[in-house]
């Protein structure tokens, strides 16, 4: 059986999750623990950085490289068109939600977590030691903003990326407005990308994925609950909802109501 290791709430592993749904593969799961795990993964496939897909005893770091093999071994439900104009657009956009949903993405829910002690707990791999958890929990959200300010991730980066995130939903939604996927009349890996990729935006409401019950369905404000963008995220779930397999980890089961919170705050 194929083996993804990988972090839950990883953007770039939900891409990966999607994939292998389309094409009806069967895989495990292994949760990487971060720290010690990711140096565990390092020794047996050289990268330390998840997703990282297992089929016997080859490794395929990077979701892009991922998609790509995966296309290549198992053809069947391709994802990367045959016809050049329909594959050059699909490449692009594949591309782009990459380093435009993924990161931008990435960057406003650090926000949020900055903003939210039980949230950040909450979101963190089961397998997280209790001692990390509450660490991680502990540290104060004004020193947060202060440490990211120096890596990317300050209050102003957080704005920045939110106000991307806008621009990008409101492109993504027009496209959408009258045609069943971005590339052609089937999904293609432009498709699995942008959808797998918007997850830390707006939770999806199924048993997707192994998170707290209270975290589904909710996302980040002026984006998640935005009626502008209802079209990109009723896409979403419906490519959801036909080709994503609900989990069947009990890890999503609900905490107590001090765990975590119902939304998601941005300053």
């Amino acid at each position: 059986m194929l083996e993804l290791y990988q972090f839950e709430l990883s953007q770039y592993s939900e891409k990966v999750r999607l994939i292998l749904d389309y094409k009806e593969l069967e895989y495990r799961k292994i949760e990487v623990t971060p720290g010690v795990g990711q140096i565990e993964l390092l020794q047996k496939s050289g990268s330390k950085q998840v997703p990282i897909l297992k089929d016997g005893s080859t490794y395929i770091a990077d979701s892009t490289e991922i998609a790509f093999y995966l296309d290549r071994k198992y053809p069947d439900r391709p994802i990367i068109p045959e016809d050049p104009l329909a594959k050059g657009q699909c490449l692009l956009i594949e591309e782009w939600a990459d380093e435009s949903i993924g990161l931008k993405g990435r960057k406003a829910f650090i926000g949020a977590l900055n903003q939210n002690q039980n949230f950040r707990t909450s979101v963190l791999p089961k397998e997280t030691p209790d001692l990390l958890k509450n660490l991680v929990g502990a540290i104060p959200g004004e020193l947060l903003d202060v440490l990211g300010m120096g890596v990317g991730f300050g209050g102003d980066a957080v704005k920045d990326a939110k106000k991307g995130l806008k621009q990008d939903l409101e492109a993504l939604s027009l496209i959408l407005q009258n045609k069943p996927y971005l590339v052609g009349d089937t999904p293609t890996l432009a498709d699995l990308a942008v959808a797998g990729l918007s997850i830390l935006l707006k939770f999806p409401e199924g048993s997707y994925l192994d998170i707290p019950s209270q975290l589904k369905g909710k996302g980040i404000p002026g984006l998640a609950d935005n009626s502008d963008y209802d079209i990109f995220f009723d896409w979403r779930d419906r490519l959801y909802a036909d080709y994503r397999k609900a989990s069947t980890s009990n890890s999503s089961s609900t905490p107590n109501d001090d765990a975590a919170p119902t939304s998601i705050e941005i300053e």
